[in-house]
């Protein structure tokens, strides 16, 4: 059964590219007694361990979400600012945003000339105050802020910021708490800055060495009206990874994912995404090269305020880690 409750706290927790201590702390809160070794490596990965003397597997999804930086405060209460992870200046505007400290701005632009393209750079965060001293002292340069959104549930989907990668981390939590009976030496990583460049999973897949890897994360679909021309569609099930652009999905791991997912009645799609990444980039290049694929969760709206998913394509995905653990 869907854990709502753990999905909105994922969702919920502050914890943008680089700032990921809370939403660490929460996980590993959470999975602190389903583990037989837990650590923290120099970058911040929070990596969780099922000791075995089999295979050894590497399962990986991102803690971080995509957010802003400031980059200038305005004593009148108008910050610039510069993107964390892919945005889009057009699909800003009007939005609020909320700072780890609980205050919050709303996305204004400047007057465009005529013909002029809408940029970052023509946007600012007003933070509703005229008071100097308390512009001065609760907002910095290097300050970040993430979307203000209200966590949101249909008896079938789920619309809520972050949920790339929250989902996944949530995927992860839920097959470590059933994790299966197995020989095999499971490694199950939340991984830190994969919104700015994979660049957590690239140390971890380098410290652990696994034999097998697979990602956790969100990729798009094709069910909606908005151009994007992919099979992928929510509740089609777990998506299996063919191709995006860090990755062509080994042929041994696309075959070992879906045989896994016949034998073990778990519904699937095929996915190609003709943009983006996950971990698995990064860590496929590791070392000598390791055998790598993704499971995606099928996500509506990717990188906007309001992203969606189908509670039952997660249930497929979550029955597909825990089948490839044995």
């Amino acid at each position: 059964m869907f854990n709502s409750e753990l999905m909105k706290k994922l969702s919920d927790c502050f914890s943008p590219s680089g700032r990921e201590k809370k939403i660490c702390e929460m996980i590993m809160d959470e999975i602190k007694d389903f583990a037989d070794e837990i650590t923290i490596d120099p970058l911040g990965n929070l990596i969780a361990r099922k000791k075995g003397a089999g295979k050894k597997i590497l399962f990986s999804a991102h803690m971080d979400q995509i957010g802003l930086i400031i980059t200038h405060v305005d004593k009148k209460g108008f910050l610039r600012f510069a993107n964390v992870g892919g945005l889009n200046a057009k699909e800003l505007l009007g939005l609020r945003m909320v700072f780890l400290n609980g205050l919050e701005g709303v996305i204004c632009q400047e007057e465009l000339k005529d013909k002029e393209t809408l940029l970052t750079s023509k946007l600012f965060l007003d933070v509703a105050s005229t008071d100097e001293e308390f512009i001065r002292n609760n907002f910095h340069i290097g300050d970040m802020c993430v979307f203000k959104t209200e966590y949101y549930e249909t008896e079938d989907c789920v619309i809520c910021k972050a949920a790339d990668d929250r989902i996944g981390c949530y995927i992860l939590i839920e097959a470590l708490k059933n994790h299966p009976k197995t020989d095999n030496d499971i490694y199950y990583v939340f991984s830190v800055q994969e919104e700015v460049g994979c660049r957590g999973a690239k140390t971890a897949g380098y410290t652990i060495e696994p034999d097998l890897a697979i990602a956790v994360d969100v990729t798009a679909t094709g069910d909606t009206p908005d151009g994007i021309k992919m099979d992928v569609k929510l509740g089609g099930g777990a998506a299996i990874k063919l191709m995006d652009k860090s990755i062509i999905t080994h042929t041994d791991v696309k075959e070992l994912l879906t045989n896994t997912a016949e034998k073990n009645n778990i519904k699937y799609q095929y996915e190609i995404l003709e943009f983006g990444g996950t971990d698995a980039g990064p860590i496929h290049t590791s070392r000598e090269g390791v055998p790598s694929g993704v499971i995606s969760i099928p996500t509506r709206n990717l990188h906007t305020s309001g992203e969606i998913f189908n509670k039952s394509d997660v249930e497929e995905c979550i029955k597909l880690v825990i089948a490839v653990s044995k």
